[in-house]
C-alpha cells in the first residue's frame, strides 16, 4: 500500500443505515477524529498504566502484520514523536516455535509475510526485531535493553494472546506502560459492544451507528529518521529459518494458490484478478453460498487473519463499488465487517468460546436431553481427518480444507453439522472439530473459526428449532438440502482435481494410514455400534474399499449410492422425521446465512 494516500481521502459514499456512512456523517466525524491525531484515542485501551518516558517506542507486533494500514502502528510513531519525544519506533515480532498445532502451511505463510515486511519497515526509518522464545522474558528484555518509554500492542480476543500480554505486562515491572490498540476490527470491540451480543441482529444497529466515526481512510505511515539502537537488532537468517519450519510441518505443506505479503494481499482485493473486479464482485450476492463457485468468493481470509491485509482496507477498496454493484457489496460488507466483529466480541466477552460451556442454556439442555441418542454413524477422529466417510459431499469438504487449505464457507457450517451428528457427543465434536480446522486451515486458530464452530454445533448466535434426534434444537442440515441449493457433483470434481493437483506437486497433506482408517471407517459403521442399515453397510463398504483393490470399489459404489439416494437417507435417519424444521422459542433470534434444511 503506497504510503502516498492522503488522510483526506474518502470511500465511495454510502446510504444512511447501510454497512458504510454516508459521505455527510463520515466528513464530520473524520474531521473531529483525525484533529491533532493519527488514532482515534478510543481504539486503544491502556493495559499497563504510567506516564510514557523518554525514548524509543516498542511495538509488539502480532496480530496485525503489515506495515500499511496499522492503526498500532500509527499509534507507536504518534507517541514516539509526541510524549517519547524521540521519533524512534522498534518492530518486534515474537516467533514461538510451536503455536496450538501450525504446520508448515501456517508459519510458513507467516514467515514470508514477515520476511517482506521487515525490509519495508526498515526502509521507513523503524527497527524490526525478530524474537523467539517465551514473550513474557523476550519483550521485556528488549525494551529494558533499549531504555523504551512505551511499548505498544495489537488486540486480539484469544486466551493465549491475552495471557501473553498480562504476563508480559507483569514482567515490565512499575516503569513502562503498555497500550493495546484494536488495529484489526473496523469499530473497536470495546467501542461496538460493552458486553457479549445474542447475534447479528443486536450487533449490527451498533456497528452501523460507529461506522461515520471509524470506517476512515488510514494517513500514511510517516517517515522517521534512521536511528542506531542500544540494542542492534539481530540478523535472521530466513532461508534457515524456513527450512526448519517446513520441516517440522511437512505433513501439513504450504498451499500456492494464496501468495504471502502485503503486496499480495493487496493485489488479490484490488489487482486485475483480484476480488473486487467485475467477473468476480458481481457474482458475490448470488453465488457467495455455492460451493460450486469458488471464484463468487473473495478468498482472502489468510490476508485477514495473519492481518496482511486491513479489514479496514478492504472495506474502503469494496464500498467504492457499492454504486454499481450494490447488493454485492452490502452483502460483503455485512460479512466483512460485521459478522466478523461479531466474531471477535463473542471471543472477547467468552472466554470458554472453544467450548460448550459457551451455548446458551437452551441450547445446551437440548444437546444434553439427547446426548444417548442412537447415531447411525459414529467415526474415529483419524477416519474423519482422512475424509473416510459414507457422505461424499462431507469427505470433498474435507479433503479439500486437508489439502488445499481453505473450505468452502457453506461447506464449513454442513462439515462442523456432521461431526456433531457422528460423534459421540457435543463436546468430542468441537474438540474434533477444532482440532481439524486448526491444523489445516490456512486461517485457523481464529475467532471466526471458533464461532463458526460453536455456531453450527451450539447454536452460538442462532435460535432453536424444530427437535429432532441428536441435534436437539440446534439447527439441522443435511445432503439433500445442500443437493437443492448447489451442485454437488460440480463441487466433488472441483475438490477432487485440485487434491489431484496437490498431490502431484506433492503439496498434498500427510493423513493416517488408508488402511488404519478404512478399517475404523468399517468398524464405525458396523451395525453393532452404528445401529445397522443400508447406510451403515454403505460406510463400511465404502471405507474399505480405500484400502483394497479396484473390484471391491464397485461394491462399495452400489452401496453407497444406495444411500445417498432419497429413500436410503430416510432409512438413515433412524426414525426422524423429515419435515420442515420450524423455530422454536429461544433466547436468541439471530439468522444466519445458512438455512434449515429438511
Amino acid at each position: 500500500m503506497s504510503s502516498k494516500r492522503k488522510a483526506t481521502e474518502s470511500p465511495a459514499a454510502g446510504e444512511d443505515g447501510a454497512a458504510g456512512p454516508s459521505s455527510k456523517k463520515q466528513a464530520a466525524a473524520t474531521g473531529a477524529a483525525a484533529a491533532g491525531a493519527l488514532v482515534n484515542p478510543k481504539r486503544v485501551r491502556v493495559l499497563k498504566p504510567g506516564s510514557i518516558g523518554k525514548g524509543p517506542v516498542v511495538y509488539w507486533m502480532s496480530r496485525d502484520q503489515r506495515m500499511a494500514d496499522n492503526w498500532a502502528l500509527l499509534h507507536a510513531i504518534e507517541k514516539a514523536q509526541g510524549e517519547a519525544g524521540s521519533g524512534q519506533v522498534a518492530v518486534a515480532f515474537n516467533l514461538v516455535p510451536a503455536f496450538l498445532g501450525a504446520g508448515a502451511r501456517q508459519f510458513g505463510f507467516m514467515l514470508r509475510g514477515l520476511r517482506q515486511l521487515a525490509p519495508r519497515l526498515e526502509a521507513q526509518g523503524i527497527r524490526f526485531y525478530l524474537l523467539k522464545g517465551d514473550p513474557a522474558q523476550t519483550l521485556p528484555q528488549l525494551v529494558q535493553g533499549l531504555g523504551a518509554g512505551l511499548l505498544v500492542t495489537d488486540y486480539s480476543p484469544l486466551r493465549l494472546g491475552r495471557t501473553w500480554r498480562d504476563q508480559v505486562c507483569a514482567a515490565l515491572g512499575p516503569g513502562v506502560p503498555v497500550h493495546e490498540v484494536d488495529a484489526h476490527n473496523v469499530v473497536p470491540v470495546w467501542v461496538a459492544s460493552e458486553k457479549r451480543e445474542v447475534g447479528a441482529r443486536t450487533l449490527r444497529p451498533k456497528i452501523h451507528k460507529a461506522l461515520p466515526e471509524f470506517l476512515r481512510e488510514f494517513p500514511p505511515v510517516p517517515q522517521l529518521a534512521a536511528w542506531t539502537p542500544a540494542v542492534a537488532p539481530e540478523a535472521v537468517d530466513w532461508d534457515g529459518l524456513l527450512a526448519e519450519v517446513l520441516r517440522r510441518g511437512a505433513d501439513v505443506p504450504e498451499v500456492e494458490w494464496c501468495a504471502p505479503g502485503e503486496a499480495a494481499a493487496l493485489e488479490a482485493l484490488t489487482g486485475p484478478r483480484g476480488f473486487l473486479t467485475p467477473a468476480r464482485l458481481s457474482l458475490y450476492d448470488t453465488k457467495r453460498n455455492d460451493p460450486a463457485t469458488p471464484s463468487a468468493l473473495s478468498n482472502l481470509s489468510p490476508y485477514l487473519h495473519f492481518g496482511q491485509l486491513a479489514p479496514q482496507r478492504a472495506a474502503l477498496e469494496a464500498a467504492k463499488h457499492r454504486a454499481k454493484y450494490k447488493a454485492a457489496v452490502e452483502s460483503y460488507l455485512e460479512e466483512l465487517v460485521v459478522r466478523r466483529e461479531l466474531a471477535d466480541n463473542f471471543c472477547h466477552y467468552c472466554s470458554t468460546y472453544d467450548s460448550i460451556e459457551a451455548a446458551a442454556e437452551w441450547a445446551r439442555e437440548s444437546l444434553d436431553k439427547h446426548r444417548t441418542d442412537k447415531r447411525e454413524f459414529l467415526y474415529t477422529r483419524d477416519q474423519l481427518e482422512s475424509g473416510a466417510t459414507h457422505d461424499e459431499l462431507w469427505n470433498a469438504a474435507q479433503l479439500e480444507m486437508v489439502h488445499v487449505g481453505k473450505m468452502h464457507g457453506f461447506m464449513r457450517m454442513y462439515w462442523a453439522k456432521k461431526i456433531l451428528e457422528w460423534t459421540q457427543g457435543p463436546e468430542q465434536a468441537i474438540e474434533w472439530a477444532i482440532y481439524l480446522n486448526d491444523r489445516y486451515e490456512l486461517d485457523g486458530r481464529d475467532p471466526g473459526g471458533y464461532t463458526g464452530v460453536l455456531w453450527s454445533m451450539a447454536g452460538v448466535h442462532d435460535m432453536g428449532w424444530a427437535e429432532r434426534a441428536v441435534f436437539g434444537k440446534i439447527r439441522y442440515m443435511n445432503y439433500n438440502g445442500c443437493k437443492r441449493k448447489f451442485d454437488i457433483k460440480a463441487y466433488v470434481a472441483y475438490v477432487s482435481k485440485a487434491v489431484a493437483e496437490a498431490k502431484a506437486k506433492g503439496r498434498a497433506a500427510k493423513l493416517p494410514s488408508a488402511s488404519g482408517a478404512a478399517a475404523a471407517a468399517a468398524a464405525a459403521a458396523a451395525p453393532s455400534s452404528a445401529g445397522g442399515g443400508a447406510a451403515a453397510g454403505a460406510a463400511a463398504a465404502k471405507a474399505k474399499a480405500k484400502a483394497e483393490p479396484k473390484e471391491a470399489k464397485a461394491a462399495a459404489g452400489a452401496a453407497a449410492a444406495k444411500a445417498k439416494s432419497p429413500k436410503g437417507e430416510k432409512a438413515a435417519a433412524a426414525g426422524t422425521k423429515r419435515k420442515a424444521a420450524k423455530p422454536a422459542k429461544a433466547a436468541s433470534s439471530s439468522a444466519s446465512s445458512g438455512s434449515d434444511d429438511d
